[in-house]
């Protein structure tokens, strides 16, 4: 993505107030800066040497030129790319390379890491070499035939002043596109202008050395690309989901048990109480009979209640059950005659009662009473890369790294590479 400075249209100002939003969004949206270019690639050399196992020893060489270290920075580390994830060996061959190590971002790549920045007008020369797999196929064009199809790395917004492959030519048939035989190598020569790519094909006969039928081209699929793009972000979500989930359920058992062992009482309800009292017709002290609506004898003071029981609907005692409807039919308050029974009487009163919190409300008033707090976080830059995108059969390409947060030269995610690094670089750290 390019980028350029925006600027305040003439007569801007008298257009409508809606004309205005639309078209600085508009701007917003499709602004590229002009940038000069940071860097220069003067020579660029990979000199491949196959392996009896048919995986081929690369050797990397090239003249970095920084042009611009005060835009974004001098030159701390870059990213070439390589032909794909089946990389191994990868060892620094030069002083300068202070760390080198493969990294999968969408691509496959080589991260290195120099003792020191370099500024502008500095020229970088840097070597390294790997073992590449997975980029020859059998029978591929012709039957009994091996065809090796190999795209250096490339670079989106970095000119290559010289790009020269030589390819050891020991039992090689063909190749393409044409190239000189010198010193028993078959070399490839050509520059690569921003973007553009270079592809060979280099072809064997089958029994040249061991190859398999199962180390045909790789070619990531796309959910090999997600999951190099997006896997490490899914990995860390899925941890902290299950940490949140974790203390979810923790702090659920605690409230429960909070609720089950606590009082658990917050407030109070109403309920009918219905009582049936059964009355001895005569005092049981001195005989006197009983009158209506009174509970104690007035000549001896005995008390007429024979018994007295309080009366739920879901549970009625055997003696009640014929008078079940006549009991439960009054809820206004007063006393009552059973009309079967002269001597039983039901007392309809209204009784507070407290009332027991759900679990629910118990929860949501732990929470009110423990508050909450948030907090503030900062962010922190990081140096900007590069890199092309990668081919399926071979490539990938790269970019250099400085101090700010830019990115010039990334082809797959551009701009938002370096906003979402520091997210994978922590990301990483669950999976590696």
């Amino acid at each position: 993505m390019k980028l350029k400075r925006m600027r305040r249209p003439s007569g801007l100002l008298r257009l409508p107030v809606f004309f205005i939003g639309i078209i600085s969004l508009g701007l917003a949206l499709s602004v590229h800066c002009e940038a000069k270019d940071l860097d220069e690639i003067i020579d660029y050399s990979i000199a491949a040497v196959v392996n009896d196992d048919g995986t081929v020893q690369m050797t990397y060489h090239i003249d970095w030129r920084v042009l611009d270290s005060t835009s974004e920075g001098p030159v701390s580390w870059v990213i070439i790319g390589v032909a794909n994830r089946y990389c191994s060996e990868v060892r620094a061959l030069s002083a300068n390379i202070k760390e080198i190590k493969y990294i999968s971002d969408g691509g496959s790549y080589v991260k290195i890491t120099f003792d020191r920045e370099y500024y502008e007008n500095e020229i970088i020369s840097f070597d390294f070499a790997l073992t590449q797999d997975y980029i020859y196929q059998m029978n591929l064009l012709t039957d009994g035939e091996t065809v090796y199809r190999f795209t250096p790395g490339w670079f989106d917004e970095i000119n290559v002043d010289t790009l020269i492959i030589s390819w050891k030519a020991d039992n090689v048939i063909s190749v393409s596109p044409a190239a000189a035989l010198e010193d028993g190598y078959y070399v490839f020569e050509t520059t690569l202008p921003k973007g553009t790519q270079f592809e060979i094909n280099i072809t064997y006969p089958n029994d040249a050395y061991h190859f398999s039928n199962d180390k045909n081209i790789a070619q990531m699929s796309k959910s090999e690309m997600f999951w190099d793009e997006y896997g490490p972000l899914i990995v860390v979500v899925i941890i902290i989901a299950v940490i949140v989930g974790f203390i979810f359920v923790i702090k659920l058992i605690a409230d429960l048990i909070g609720w089950m062992t606590s009082a658990g009482f917050s407030k109070t309800e109403k309920k009918i109480q219905r009582t049936v009292i059964e009355y001895y017709p005569n005092c049981p002290g001195c005989g006197a009979p009983r009158p209506e609506g009174k509970e104690n004898c007035e000549y001896c003071g005995m008390n007429f209640v024979k018994s007295e029981k309080i009366v739920e609907e879901t549970k009625v005692p055997k003696q009640f059950k014929e008078v079940k409807d006549e009991i439960f039919g009054h809820n206004d308050e007063g006393t009552y005659r059973v009309s079967s029974s002269p001597n039983t009487y039901v007392r309809v009163a209204s009784i507070i009662v407290p009332a027991r919190m759900s679990f629910a409300n118990y929860v949501h008033s732990q929470n009110a009473s423990s508050g909450s707090s948030r907090g503030g976080g900062g962010h922190s830059s990081c140096a900007h890369s590069s890199c092309a995108c990668a081919c399926a059969c071979a490539c990938a390409g790269g970019g250099r790294a400085g101090c700010s947060t830019k990115d010039f030269y990334k082809t797959n995610l551009k701009m938002e590479y370096f906003e979402k690094s520091s997210m994978k670089e922590f990301a990483k750290q669950f999976v590696s």
